[in-house]
């Protein structure tokens, strides 16, 4: 005998167990080989790793907490990242845009949706937040705030009333004085007027006592004007003076200076007399 069995070497007692097994291994890989062979559409897995630029925070480089996103570049961040990193630039930190020139935390929206699927891909990241959230309430002797659920059963109204109230709100809310949103229309400039920047952001909220000379002072900010260069403001057909209250300029032009509910304002740049 030299110590072989239909291909199988007998090393030892209970050794041709182990080899069996390796050729049904061996046949398993290649069934599996054709199975993917046969079924090419069949979804395959990645790592996480590599949707990390989807659900990383830029400024804590964590997973998404409260995903939040500036409606002017649509970038994401955390909330509690980007209210701090407001407090002290008025710029997105992915790609540097003014979120706002005085008030950028009026210019972010929760994402929920993203929030959702990060929770979704990465476990135990919200039963983890939600832990340090309760021990949280607790070290200072708070009520802990129930998590916001949808019930399985309403009746059809109270559903649409309810889905109405959880569509994305504004993180915070526009104050009840900024009650005129301007949209400014550049009409162009009169020949000789170089050097000046475009208007990056057309639709402006401001209080109605403003006056036409805030406008203009503000045109002059955000398209870095020379003094030497003079910005005439128009409503329709006629020419505003400084002095006039953007209130006064609704109440006297009407509906006609309005287009969905803004009042439009024609500005051009020109050189003194």
């Amino acid at each position: 005998m030299d110590g072989t069995v239909d291909g199988v070497v007998v090393e030892e007692e209970g050794s041709t167990r182990g080899c069996f097994q390796t050729d049904a291994s061996l046949c398993e890989e290649d069934e599996s080989q054709r199975a993917n062979e046969q079924h090419p559409d069949d979804e395959r897995s990645l790592p996480l790793r590599d949707f990390y630029p989807y659900i990383r925070c830029a400024l804590c480089n964590g997973f998404f907490i409260d995903a939040t996103t500036i409606t002017e570049c649509l970038h994401t961040f955390c909330k509690s990242c980007i209210v701090k990193h407001f407090f002290y630039s008025n710029r997105c930190p992915n790609c540097s845009i003014v979120v706002h020139q005085t008030q950028p935390l009026y210019s972010i929206r929760p994402d929920r949706q993203l929030q959702d699927i990060v929770f979704k891909m990465v476990p135990y990241l919200e039963g983890d937040e939600r832990s340090r959230i309760c021990e949280f309430y607790k070290r200072r002797g708070l009520d802990i705030p129930k998590p916001v659920t949808a019930p399985s059963a309403y009746p059809m109204k109270q559903h649409y009333r309810q889905k109405k109230d959880i569509l994305p709100q504004s993180v915070f809310t526009i104050p009840s004085e900024l009650d005129v949103s301007l949209m400014l229309e550049f009409v162009g400039a009169e020949e000789g007027v170089e050097n000046y920047k475009p208007l990056e952001r057309k639709y402006v909220r401001v209080s109605g006592e403003a006056t036409v000379r805030h406008v203009e002072l503000f045109i002059r900010r955000k398209m870095e004007l020379s003094q030497n260069c003079k910005v005439d403001v128009v409503c329709g057909d006629h020419l505003l003076k400084q002095y006039q209250s953007l209130r006064d300029v609704c109440n006297t032009m009407g509906q006609n200076a309005l287009q969905d509910g803004m009042l439009v304002l024609h500005f051009g740049l020109v050189l003194p007399a």
